[in-house]
């Protein structure tokens, strides 16, 4: 059984950055995906950015790119997401997330989630 255990959130200030991680415990194999994922309140799950592991393919939502980066340490078993120039409207719950072979942006194509972790972004 894979678990995903997510870490660095918090509150932060407009144009600050963090660093969220996503620690991958138990046996993968094959093509892995890691997603995140974001879900503020009252609204629904959307996604953030996407790596896979085998091929170090990656994609972005338009409302990061350019400002978050997806990256892993193979050797952690950790993928990271680098938020740079935060906005309150980045504020949410982000969720890592994990499935097999192709990238995908659709939180229903994820098998594990982690617990996510609180991003509050003030003004």
């Amino acid at each position: 059984q894979v678990q995903l255990v997510e870490s660095g959130g918090g509150l932060v200030q407009a144009g600050d950055s963090l660093r969220l991680s996503c620690e991958v415990r138990g046996r993968t194999f094959g093509s892995y995906v890691i997603g995140w994922f974001r879900q503020a309140p009252g609204k629904e799950r959307d996604f953030v950015a996407a790596l896979a592991w085998s091929s170090g393919a990656t994609r972005y939502s338009d409302s990061v790119k350019g400002r978050f980066t997806i990256s892993d340490d193979n050797a952690k078993n950790t993928v990271y997401l680098q938020m740079n120039s935060l906005k309150p409207e980045d504020t949410a719950v982000y969720y890592c997330a994990a499935k097999y072979f192709l990238i995908s942006t659709a939180p229903a194509d994820y098998d594990n989630w982690g617990q996510g972790t609180q991003v509050t972004v003030s003004s």
